[in-house]
Order: C-alpha cells, then sequence, then structure tokens
C-alpha cells in the first residue's frame, strides 16, 4: 500500500494522529499538494461518504473521519495557500431562520468538507439577507438551507424570493433539505436543488457547482 492510499485507510478508520503523521511524510517526500489533497484524503473521504450512503457506516464513524481528514488538512493548507491551489468550489450554509437545530446541517457541511468544497457555515437562525450578503461577499454560487420544523420552512422561500429581488437567480443557486422538506415543495419555491439526506446533498451541491 503506497502512502495516499495509507492515508485514505487511516482516515476511514478515524485515526487522527496516523493521517497527520502520513500526510507530514507525504509532504516530507515531495509529494504534490494536489495528489495528497485529491487522492489521499478527499479519495479516503469519497470512500467514507459512499459507506454512509449506503448505510454501512454511521454519523460516528463519519465524524472520525472528519476530523482525521482536517488534521491533515491543516497540514497541507500553508502549501495550498502558496501554490494557489483554490477549493474545488465554495458554498453558503446555514438553517432557516426560526430554527435552532443543526445537526443535520453540520453533518452536510463534514461531508462538503470531505468534498474538497469550501464551506461557509452561519450557523442556525440565519436570516435571508445574511445567506444572500454573504453568498455575495464572499463570491460563493450556491446556497444551501436546512430546516427541521415546518414552521421555519416558509424561511427558505424567503431566500429565493430575495435572490430573485436582487437579480441573482440563476447566479447563486439555491439546495434545501431537512425532515420536513420535500423534492415537490422545492419545486414550488423555486429552489435549484433538494438534498434527501446528507451525502445526496453532497452530489447535489457539486453538480450545482459543476464539479459531479
Amino acid at each position: 500500500m503506497d502512502i495516499l492510499q495509507e492515508i485514505g485507510a487511516s482516515l476511514r478508520k478515524g485515526d487522527d494522529n496516523r493521517v497527520a503523521e502520513l500526510t507530514r511524510q507525504a509532504i516530507d517526500a515531495g509529494m504534490g499538494v494536489g495528489a495528497i489533497l485529491d487522492d489521499g484524503l478527499i479519495g479516503g473521504m469519497n470512500v467514507v461518504g459512499d459507506l454512509f450512503r449506503r448505510h454501512e457506516i454511521f454519523l460516528p464513524e463519519v465524524l472520525l473521519a472528519a476530523r482525521a481528514m482536517q488534521k491533515g488538512i491543516d497540514l497541507l493548507k500553508p502549501l495550498m495557500i502558496e501554490e494557489g491551489i483554490p477549493a474545488v468550489g465554495k458554498v453558503v450554509i446555514g438553517t432557516a431562520q426560526g430554527d435552532l437545530h443543526d445537526i443535520g446541517k453540520n453533518l452536510v457541511g463534514i461531508m462538503l468538507k470531505g468534498a474538497g468544497i469550501e464551506v461557509i457555515d452561519l450557523g442556525n437562525d440565519v436570516s435571508a439577507e445574511r445567506f444572500v450578503d454573504t453568498a455575495v461577499e464572499a463570491g460563493a454560487p450556491v446556497i444551501g438551507i436546512s430546516a427541521l420544523l415546518t414552521t421555519t420552512m416558509s424561511s427558505m422561500k424567503g431566500v429565493v424570493d430575495l435572490l430573485r429581488e436582487r437579480g441573482l437567480n440563476g447566479k447563486i443557486r439555491t439546495i434545501i433539505g431537512g425532515a420536513p422538506v420535500s423534492k415537490d415543495f422545492a419545486d414550488e419555491i423555486g429552489a435549484d436543488a433538494y438534498g434527501y439526506d446528507a451525502a445526496n446533498a453532497v452530489d447535489q451541491v457539486k453538480a450545482l457547482l459543476g464539479v459531479a
């Protein structure tokens, strides 16, 4: 097993110290930052995402893998900045205004980062204005909105409507998800995509970013 495969295998086990050690070894051996990132860390996290999608592993394993990946990313980040290596895309995420639930949103954020996407997480109870303003300021072409309460789903429509009012519809795309949310509701309010679970949400965001 070569070092990049070993990074991926250690990441899948959630062995953060081993991932950091192997990432350092790969850097010291002169391996390209892009290769370490894509073939080692992101490659390993993609496998974790596939296993989670097939219900072969569960949330605790995903969280451990994400923590291990972050250890490797922390070592690579200065080199990525130095070499000007961009993230594959950028997305703003948050929970709809009035909703304080964020477990699902947090999981989506973890898996988006695992796919090499830069995530700006606004937390919970986020207003339409904050979603849109942040996306504009950060140059993020996708906004992801989560809701667990049926009473806060109308706030999702507020984001879509505000984008339309500002002439940003089509320039900034929206994806929504959460227990009470459906594809029909997404179509009804004019959202660009609907994620029925965390793994699917990542696939949908990648499609919106054109990196699927």
